[in-house]
C-alpha cells in the first residue's frame, strides 16, 4: 500500500505537530515508516504494510505547502521544520487566510481577464481602514431608524455585516448568497430584524467598490479565491505543478474551503498529512468549520496518539467533565489541583500575585513557566497583577495583547503633536492631552534637576532608568499659562509667558525649550513643503524623542511599531484613493490627519505587527492571557492559574463568536439557530476547554474563585463545582 495520505488525530500536546515533522522527514529522506519514530508507542498500526513515497529528490522539484492554524503557530512550525531538515527543502509555511492572500495578488491578473476588473496593483485593507471606509459609503443607507431597529450603533452594526462577507466566503458561499442564507436561518425572528436582502445590497455594493479601486479586504480575497481562483482549471494545473505535498497542523481551525483546496491537490496526486485534535478547536465561530474539516478523514490512513502516561490530563479530564456535568457527583480531586478562594475579586488578585511571588522567592519555580488564565481580562485585573507582580521585579507579559493603541501615552503625545504641527486641526487639542504630550516627549537618561523619578515611573510602567524632566504638575503648568488654543493654529508660547516661569526649574524649561524648538523647525519644514507626509514627521519625531539616548522597554517597542505600521498603512489608503468620493464626502487637505486621529481616539483595535520576541530578563516573566489567546498560542507551562474560576464566561464565546458564524457551517447551512443549539454549544465548549488547558498544564493547576464578580455579583459559572472539590489554599501577605 502507497501512504499518501495521513489523518493524524490527538488530544493537546500528545506529539501531532511533532509527528507531522518526521512524516516530511520520512518523505524527503525515503526512510521505512516504522524507523526512527518519535512517538513510537503512540502509533496505532502495521509499519510494514506503508511503502512511504518519496515526494522530491532536490531542492528544485516541486515543494511541500505546509498550513498552521495562526501565525504564531506558523513560525513555530517553520521553525521545527526547517531545523529538522537543516533548511535543504523549499517548505512554504503559511496560514489559511494568508495563503488565500497570497495566491490572490500572484494571480490577480487572471482575475483581472475574469473578472474583466481594472489593471492595478492590488492594496489589501486593514480591519480597522475597513470598517472606515465601509462605513462612509453606507452613510446614506445607515440611518438612525435602521439603527434602531438593528439595536447597535454604527460601529457595531457596520462590523457585523462586514463579518457576514468573511464567513459566507470561508464556508463557500458567495455574496450574493449571503441574503438567501440568512433569509432561511432568521426566518423565524422578530420582524424587528433588518431584512436580509439589506445586507447583502450593502455588501455587493461594497465589494464592487473595492474591486474598482484595487482594495482587498479578508473577505473579499477569500471571496475570489473560493468562487473563482480556486474553481479554475488553469490555476488547479498551476498549483498541482507548484506542490506535491501537504503538511496541515490542527486542521480544526481551518475553514471550509480550505478543505476544497486540500480535496484539489489530493486529486491531483499530492501526498498529504494533516493533524486534527477534537478538543483544540479554538476558531469555531471565527469562521472554522471542524466538522467538515474532519471529512478528510475518510480519505487518509488515520493514526491516533495519546497524551503521556501520569500526566495531568490523563489523569483529571474525566474526573472535572463529571464534576462539571454531574454536579452532585462527590468526586475529588488530587493535591495537584488547590484552589484560592476568597469574598472579594480584588483580595483574590492580591493573593493569587503573592502566592506567585512567594513560590519564585522559594526558587519553586521560574516565572516563566507560570501563566495566568481568565476568560475575560478587564484593565483592573492587567493592572492589579502588574502592579503587585512589578514591586517584587517580576514581570508580567500579556500574550497577544488587544488594547486599543490610544492606550498608550507615547501614541496620544505623538497624536496631539502632529495636531500642534499640522494647521486645521487646533478642535483635536485639548490642555490636557497638551500636558500629557510634554510629560511623554521629555523622557531622558541621568538625573537632571531632581526630577521625581517615581511619579514618571508609573507613567510609562517602566523599570528602567529613563524619567521625564517636565513632571505632570509642571507640565500642566505649562499647559494653563503657555497654551493658546485656536481652531486653525494652536500654539505654545515660550515659558516666559508664564510669570513664574522660574518655579519651572532648570530641567523642565531646558526640555520645554528643546521641544518648542523642534516645533518651530518642523512647522517651517512643512511652510517649506520638505516634510512629503505626516508619515515622516512621525518618523522625525521618535527619532527625536524616543530613540535619542533612551532605552524604550520591549512593550513601548512595539506600541511604536505597531503605530507606524498602521499610519503607514493609513496613508497608503488615502493615496490610493486620492481625491476620489467616498459615498457623498469629498476629502479636504487636512480631513486624512484629522479623521486617523479620531479613528485612533474611538479606541479601535489595529492589527498587531510583526512580533519581534522578548530577550533576556524580559523573556522570563509570568504569562498572561484569555482563554482564547492562549489556547491559540497552542503554549504550555508548568503552572496554571485559573482565575474568575466561578465565572459564567467560562461557557461562552464572547468576542470569539461573530453573528452569524453558525448559520455558515456547512454541516447546518442556513439552518436557524436554537436556544437547545446554544445549550449543547456551551457544554461542548467547556468540555473542550477543560481537555485542552489541561493538557497545557505539566505541574500544578490553582482555580482562583472570588465569590462576587467585579460588579458586585455572586459568581456561579459552570467550573464552581471544581472549585469546591479541590484542596483550599490559606495564604499569608508577603512584605513588600
Amino acid at each position: 500500500m502507497i501512504l499518501d495520505s495521513l489523518w493524524i488525530v490527538g488530544p493537546s500536546r500528545c506529539g501531532k505537530t511533532t509527528r507531522l515533522v518526521e512524516q516530511f522527514c520520512i518523505w524527503v529522506q525515503g526512510r521505512n515508516l516504522s524507523q526512527d519514530l518519535f512517538y513510537t508507542n503512540n502509533y496505532r498500526g502495521n509499519s510494514s504494510q506503508f511503502i512511504p513515497r518519496r515526494v522530491f529528490l532536490h531542492p528544485h522539484d516541486p515543494g511541500v505547502l505546509v498550513f498552521a492554524a495562526n501565525s504564531d503557530n506558523q513560525r513555530d512550525l517553520a521553525d521545527k521544520i526547517i531545523t529538522a531538515t537543516q533548511g535543504k527543502y523549499p517548505v512554504r509555511v503559511k496560514t489559511p487566510l494568508g495563503f488565500f492572500q497570497d495566491e490572490i495578488i500572484l494571480y490577480f491578473p487572471l482575475l483581472v481577464e475574469l473578472l474583466n476588473l481594472k489593471a492595478q496593483f492590488p492594496v489589501r485593507l486593514r480591519p480597522e481602514t475597513e470598517q472606515e471606509l465601509a462605513t462612509k459609503l453606507w452613510k446614506n443607507h445607515l440611518t438612525e431608524e435602521i439603527l434602531k431597529r438593528a439595536g447597535l450603533n454604527e460601529y457595531r452594526l457596520v462590523r457585523r455585516i462586514l463579518d457576514l462577507l468573511q464567513l459566507a466566503a470561508l464556508s463557500g458561499k458567495s455574496c450574493g448568497e449571503i441574503g438567501n442564507v440568512l433569509a432561511t436561518a432568521l426566518q423565524q425572528e422578530s420582524s424587528s430584524h433588518l431584512e436580509p436582502e439589506f445586507f447583502e445590497e450593502l455588501l455587493l455594493e461594497w465589494r464592487n467598490w473595492c474591486l474598482e479601486r484595487g482594495f482587498l479586504s479578508y473577505g473579499i480575497i477569500t471571496e475570489l479565491y473560493s468562487q473563482h481562483l480556486l474553481p479554475n482549471p488553469s490555476y488547479q494545473k498551476r498549483l498541482a505543478q507548484r506542490y506535491q505535498a501537504i503538511l496541515a497542523d490542527d486542521v480544526g481551525d481551518y475553514p471550509a474551503i480550505a478543505r476544497d483546496l486540500f480535496e484539489v491537490l489530493l486529486n491531483k496526486g499530492a501526498c498529504s498529512a494533516f493533524s486534527y485534535n477534537p478538543d483544540g478547536i479554538v476558531r469555531l465561530g471565527l469562521g472554522a468549520d471542524p466538522s467538515y474539516l474532519a471529512g478528510l478523514a475518510a480519505k487518509c490512513d488515520v493514526e491516533m496518539l495519546t497524551p503521556p502516561l501520569n500526566s495531568l490530563a490523563e489523569i483529571l479530564v474525566a474526573p472535572m467533565v463529571e464534576l462539571v456535568n454531574e454536579q452532585i457527583s462527590l468526586l475529588s480531586l488530587p493535591s495537584t489541583v488547590q484552589s484560592i478562594q476568597t469574598m472579594s475579586r480584588a483580595l483574590l488578585l492580591r493573593q493569587t500575585a503573592e502566592i506567585i511571588i512567594s513560590s519564585v522567592r522559594e526558587k519553586q519555580i521560574e516565572p516563566k513557566d507560570i501563566v495566568i488564565i481568565a476568560p475575560g481580562l478587564d484593565a483592573i485585573a492587567r493592572y492589579s497583577l502588574v502592579e503587585i507582580l512589578g514591586k517584587q521585579n517580576i514581570s508580567l507579559h500579556s500574550l497577544n495583547d488587544q488594547r486599543p493603541l490610544i492606550a498608550s501615552p507615547i501614541v496620544r503625545a505623538l497624536l496631539t503633536l502632529i495636531a500642534l504641527i499640522y494647521p486645521g486641526l487646533g478642535r483635536l487639542v485639548e490642555r490636557d492631552t497638551v500636558a500629557e504630550m510634554l510629560v511623554v516627549l521629555s523622557r531622558g537618561e541621568g538625573e537632571r534637576g531632581g526630577i521625581n523619578h517615581e511619579v514618571t515611573q508609573t507613567i510609562f510602567n517602566n523599570h528602567s532608568n529613563n524619567y521625564s524632566h517636565i513632571d505632570p504638575v509642571r507640565a500642566g503648568l505649562i499647559a494653563d499659562y503657555c497654551f493658546v488654543p485656536h481652531p486653525e493654529h494652536p500654539n505654545l508660547l515660550p515659558e516666559t509667558a508664564f510669570d513664574r516661569w522660574d518655579r519651572l526649574g532648570f530641567a523642565a524649561t531646558t526640555a520645554y525649550q528643546d521641544i518648542l524648538q523642534w516645533m518651530e523647525t518642523e512647522r517651517s519644514r512643512l511652510e517649506q513643503r520638505f516634510i512629503p507626509s505626516p508619515i515622516s514627521l512621525l518618523y522625525a519625531a521618535i527619532e527625536k524623542f524616543f530613540l535619542n539616548g533612551t532605552i524604550l522597554p520591549y512593550d513601548q517597542l512595539a506600541v511604536l511599531r505597531e503605530f507606524l505600521e498602521t499610519a503607514q498603512h493609513y496613508w497608503e489608503i488615502d493615496t490610493r484613493l486620492g481625491n476620489q468620493k467616498i459615498g457623498n464626502i469629498f476629502p479636504n487637505p487636512h480631513s486624512t490627519i484629522a479623521e486617523f486621529i479620531q479613528l485612533l481616539r474611538r479606541g479601535t483595535v489595529s492589527a498587531n505587527p510583526y512580533p519581534v520576541r522578548p530577550v533576556g530578563p524580559a523573556a522570563n516573566a509570568v504569562t498572561l492571557a484569555t482563554i482564547f489567546q492562549y489556547r491559540s498560542s497552542r503554549k504550555s507551562h508548568k503552572w496554571h492559574f485559573w482565575l474568575d474560576t466561578g465565572s459564567p464566561l467560562w461557557s461562552k464565546g464572547g468576542a470569539a463568536t461573530l453573528f452569524g458564524a453558525n448559520i455558515f457551517l456547512r454541516d447546518r447551512m442556513g439552518q436557524p439557530w436554537t436556544a437547545e443549539d446554544e445549550t449543547l454549544a456551551e457544554h461542548q465548549r467547556v468540555k473542550r476547554i477543560l481537555a485542552d488547558l489541561l493538557g497545557r498544564v505539566s505541574e500544578r493547576l490553582y482555580l482562583c474563585h472570588s465569590e462576587l464578580a467585579v460588579n458586585g455579583q455572586e459568581q456561579l459559572g459552570p467550573l464552581l463545582p471544581l472549585v469546591h472539590a479541590c484542596i483550599s489554599v490559606v495564604t499569608e501577605p508577603v512584605q513588600s
